[in-house]
């Protein structure tokens, strides 16, 4: 669905053979807006909850950034708490639609995620990638943190890589060093050999018993049953901080 009151920014699903693929754009280096947040949750549960999907491919549009994480043009309108943990709990929605999905969901990385990008990295049952798919999560520099995402990225990559890239907020880390540390499972040269690999993948896993596909990921999800609450929680941290004095002179810049 296109969403022209932003530009050429859409999302879109499409379902052929078993396989629902969703497709996230922004022309900003596919920055994450609300209005994106929302219909990408909405979507992810819509594909999931259709019979005829046996397995979900989530990627992004264009070839260069996956995701460049929050949209700072909605971060600098922030002016009060409230509409602040609305807008984190877009990120939270996502995450927890993927959380809840029954069906695989196998993420595409072309290029550099940041932020919330590598949230929904994270959030993948099964996450393939380029090797220039580096990974950044930068809120600290602006003055807030990745509360939302934090704990998608801690239960699949523990809490050590999870600290390293939220405190040193200004490095990209290399897309060999996020498959050493468990974000990625595989990673390739080119996005045509990455695109052919999730393919071939995503067709394989519909030859298994959906049912026992369905009951897998509930046990890879066991123990983040009050994410639901968690992560609101998360959400309204960000959006108390997103408010603070150092954090509105920070966004000042990006004006």
């Amino acid at each position: 669905m296109r969403l022209n009151s932003i530009m050429e920014a859409y999302v879109k699903q499409n379902l052929e053979n078993d396989i629902a693929t969703i497709e996230f754009f922004h022309p900003a280096k596919n920055s994450l807006p609300g209005i994106i947040l929302a219909q990408l949750a909405n979507t992810i549960t819509e594909v999931g909850h259709n019979p005829e999907v046996k397995v979900i491919i989530l990627k992004s549009g264009g070839d260069s950034a996956f995701c460049a994480g929050a949209s700072f043009q909605e971060l600098i309108n922030i002016d009060d708490a409230a509409t602040g943990k609305v807008f984190f709990s877009g990120f939270a929605n996502v995450i927890n639609a993927m959380r809840k999905c029954p069906k695989f969901i196998i993420v595409r990385i072309q290029g550099k995620t940041v932020g919330g990008g590598v949230g929904i990295a994270a959030a993948a049952d099964y996450c393939m990638a380029t090797k220039n798919a580096a990974i950044k999560l930068s809120e600290l520099n602006v003055g807030i943190g990745p509360f939302v995402v934090s704990p998608a990225i801690e239960r699949k990559m523990g809490v050590s890589a999870m600290s390293q890239i939220a405190i040193d907020a200004n490095t990209f880390y290399e897309a060999s060093w996020a498959k050493d540390k468990g974000l990625y499972a595989t990673i390739y040269e080119t996005v045509e050999a990455l695109d052919e690999a999730v393919q071939q993948f995503a067709e394989y896993l519909c030859t298994y018993n959906p049912e026992a596909m369905t009951e897998m990921k509930k046990i890879f999800w066991r123990g983040t049953e009050d994410w639901d609450a968690l992560l609101a929680e998360r959400a309204a941290i960000s959006g108390r901080l997103v408010l603070s004095d150092f954090t509105k002179e920070t966004l000042k810049k990006f004006k």
